[in-house]
C-alpha cells in the first residue's frame, strides 16, 4: 500500500462505561483517524456516542406520529388503497430493469443526496462508505422485487429491520430515505420514469417502510445489541485467533448460527462471524477469526484485540441448526474457519444425545498447520464413538486425506441418508454443495449460510 500522511491526531475518545478499569493500557482510539483517504466524519467520529449511551427503547407512537390532521387514520380501505396494484409492480419491474446497468451510479447519487439533505443522518453509517454503501439501496431495490407477496416480503425484512436498529435507524428516518430514494430512481430511470411510475414507487415504498418499522421496534424481539468483553485472546497461528467473550447480559441462540460483531477500532463497521460453541452454562461465546487481506475487522480481532477489550454483538442470524427431533445422520464439511459452526454442532448433539445418530466431519485446509482445530476436534471423536473426524489437505499430503475438501467427500459417498452442514470460503461452500448433490444428498437436506458468516 502507498504512504499516505496522516492527519493530526484527533484527542482520544473516551472508553465506554462498560470497559473494565484499567491503567496498564492506553484508551482505544479508532483507526479511522489514522485512514483520511476514506471518508471519514470528524475527529472520533463521535464513536463514543454509539457505546456509551443506554440500550435504546421503542418511543411511543405518539411521539412518531404526525397531527392527525396531516396523517388519518388508517382504516383497511385507505390500507388497500395504499397498497401497490399488480399495475404498480408492472411499473417497478419495468423500472428495476432499467435501473439494473447504472445501480452504482444511481447508489452514489442517494447517499449524496442523503447526506447533503440530512447530514444529521451520516452518524447512522459507517465512516468509511467504501465498505458498505450499497447495502441500504440494494437491499430496498431487492426488497421492491418482492412486493407482489406482502409475506413473503415481511420474512424477508424482519433480520434486516432488526439488524438497523443496531445502527440507531429510528421510525423517522424512514421519510428521509424515502424521498432521496425517489429522487435517485427518478435521475436514472430517465424516460421510464413518470407520475404514474413515482406512484408505484410511492406504495411499494410505503408497504416496505411500514414493515421495517413494525420490526424494528419489535422490542420484545431482544436487545438491538449486547456488549461483551474479550476474557481469553489465544494466537492458534499467525493469522488466526480463538476469541472468547462475555456478553453483558444473556445471548440467546443455536449452535451453528453466527452473529454481527462490530470492534471499537471500526465504529459501525459489522462483519458476521459463526459462533464457535454451543451455548454454555457460563454464557461465554467462542469466534474463531482468520486475518485476511484488507479485512479491518480480521485484522484488528487477530493482532490487536487483547482480553479486558469490549466488543458489541447483534442479534443471532442465520438457519443452520440441527432439528434434534427429526433424527437422522449428519455430515459437516468444514473448511478453515468454517470448522467453527460444526464444532458448535457437533457440541449440541452431544449435548442433546446423538441416540442412533452418525456424525462424520470432513475438516479440510490447504496446509497441515491450517489445521489448528484438529487436535480438540480428534479429542472429540474419542469421547464420542458416534463421532468421526476425517482431516483433508489440498496442498500438501503429508496428513489426513489428499485432495479439496469438496472432492474427497463426494468419493467417500454416497450420502443419502445424511443431512449436510457447510461452512467455510465461498467458492469451498458452493462446490461442496454440487458435490453434495452428485453424492445422493437431496437439495432440501443440504444447509449453510453461505455470505452470511464473514472473515473480514
Amino acid at each position: 500500500m502507498a504512504a499516505v500522511l496522516l492527519p493530526p491526531k484527533p484527542p482520544a475518545a473516551p472508553r465506554p462505561a462498560a470497559y473494565p478499569a484499567a491503567t496498564s493500557r492506553p484508551p482505544i482510539e479508532p483507526l479511522i483517524t489514522r485512514a483520511p483517504g476514506l471518508n471519514w466524519a470528524g475527529p472520533g467520529d463521535h464513536w463514543s456516542r454509539a457505546w456509551g449511551v443506554p440500550e435504546p427503547t421503542a418511543r411511543p407512537s405518539a411521539q412518531l406520529a404526525l397531527p392527525s390532521a396531516a396523517v388519518p387514520a388508517r382504516t383497511p380501505e385507505s390500507q388497500a388503497a395504499d397498497d401497490p396494484t399488480p399495475g404498480d409492480l408492472e411499473l417497478v419491474r419495468v423500472s428495476l430493469g432499467v435501473l439494473e446497468p447504472v445501480a452504482e451510479r444511481a447508489t452514489a447519487h442517494f447517499y449524496a443526496l442523503l447526506f447533503l439533505n440530512h447530514p444529521e443522518l451520516r452518524s447512522l453509517f459507517p465512516a468509511a462508505m467504501d465498505v458498505q454503501r450499497d447495502r441500504l439501496f440494494r437491499a430496498l431495490l431487492a426488497a421492491a422485487r418482492s412486493a407482489a407477496d406482502p409475506a413473503a416480503l415481511a420474512r424477508q425484512l424482519y433480520p434486516v429491520g432488526r439488524s438497523h436498529r443496531r445502527y440507531g435507524v429510528a421510525a423517522e428516518h424512514y421519510g428521509p430515505f424515502g424521498e432521496c430514494l425517489l429522487s435517485a430512481l427518478a435521475r436514472y430511470c430517465g424516460n421510464r420514469w413518470d407520475a404514474r411510475t413515482e406512484t408505484a414507487w410511492r406504495r411499494v415504498y410505503g408497504l416496505i417502510s411500514r414493515i421495517m418499522r413494525g420490526t424494528g421496534e419489535d422490542t420484545a424481539a431482544g436487545p438491538s445489541w449486547w456488549q461483551a468483553e474479550i476474557v481469553s485472546h489465544e494466537q492458534r497461528t499467525r493469522e488466526i485467533a480463538v476469541v472468547t467473550v462475555r456478553p453483558d447480559q444473556p445471548y440467546p441462540y443455536r449452535a451453528g448460527q453466527y452473529t454481527p460483531l462490530e470492534t471499537p477500532w471500526w465504529p459501525r463497521v459489522w462483519r458476521s462471524y459463526s459462533i464457535a460453541c454451543a451455548p454454555r452454562p457460563d454464557g461465554l461465546l467462542t469466534f474463531h477469526v482468520k486475518a485476511v487481506p484488507a479485512g479491518w475487522v480480521s485484522n484488528a480481532l487477530v493482532h490487536r484485540a487483547r482480553p479486558g477489550d469490549v466488543l458489541r454483538l447483534g442479534p443471532p442470524e442465520g438457519g443452520m441448526v440441527v432439528d434434534h427431533n427429526a433424527g437422522g445422520n449428519l455430515l459437516c464439511l468444514g473448511g478453515g474457519t468454517g470448522i467453527a459452526p460444526i464444532r458448535a454442532l457437533v457440541e449440541e448433539v452431544a449435548e442433546q444425545g446423538a441416540g442412533d445418530r452418525r456424525v462424520q466431519v470432513f475438516y479440510g485446509a490447504r496446509r497441515n498447520e491450517e489445521l489448528y482445530e484438529l487436535q480438540p476436534m480428534l479429542r472429540l471423536s474419542q469421547q464420542h464413538p458416534w463421532l468421526s473426524v476425517h482431516p483433508v489437505i489440498s496442498d500438501q499430503r503429508t496428513l489426513g486425506l489428499a485432495g479439496t475438501l469438496p472432492e474427497v467427500v463426494e468419493a467417500h459417498g454416497p450420502w443419502d441418508e445424511y443431512d449436510a452442514y457447510l461452512s467455510g470460503p465461498a467458492a469451498m461452500v458452493r462446490r461442496g454443495v454440487d458435490a453434495l448433490l452428485r453424492a445422493g444428498v437431496a437439495g432440501e437436506r443440504i444447509r449453510h449460510d453461505l455470505g452470511a458468516a464473514t472473515t473480514a
